[in-house]
């Protein structure tokens, strides 16, 4: 398969990628990035543990993970007419809180509409790169104040 990049060549500053630590319990974590994300604009339409799913239908044994489907409707709104329509096949914008040991938590997060511009799905790229700009001093102000526990 060929791709239409070079994945070698792609930074973490190219698709957003952003990690905190932070040093709560797997439960009281979640709660805080959930409330963090909810004040700087976005809000949670979507959760669930990928790890409990996993650990009851295959045994996994996975550590504590759950994901946040975040979401700010208006710049979903902008971000579908941007891409017409195409981008709605990565929505949410996944926040990920994963238990590195117990009461260590890393919070992860790569901008869909960062990947949607790599893969060719902006169908007008002045639109897009306005979104990614603005939700991505969202997504800074939310991390920025992810350590105010």
């Amino acid at each position: 398969m060929t791709l239409p990049f070079d994945p070698e060549a792609v930074s973490s500053g190219d698709v957003g990628e952003k990690r905190a630590r932070l040093e709560l319990d797997h439960e009281e974590a979640i709660e805080h990035v959930r409330e963090t994300f909810e004040r700087h604009g976005f809000g949670v339409p979507v959760e669930f543990s990928p790890a409990e799913l996993l650990n009851e239908k295959v045994d996994a044994d996975r550590d504590p993970y759950y994901v946040l489907g975040a979401c700010n409707p208006a710049m979903a709104d902008r971000a579908l007419d941007a891409t017409d329509g195409r981008l709605g096949a990565l929505f949410p914008c996944n926040v990920v809180i994963r238990e590195e040991e117990p009461g260590v938590q890393t919070v992860y997060h790569v901008s869909i509409m960062r990947i949607a511009r790599l893969l060719g799905l902006d169908a007008d790229r002045e639109a897009i790169d306005e979104i990614i700009s603005e939700t991505g001093e969202m997504v800074d102000a939310a991390y920025g104040d992810l350590d105010s526990v």
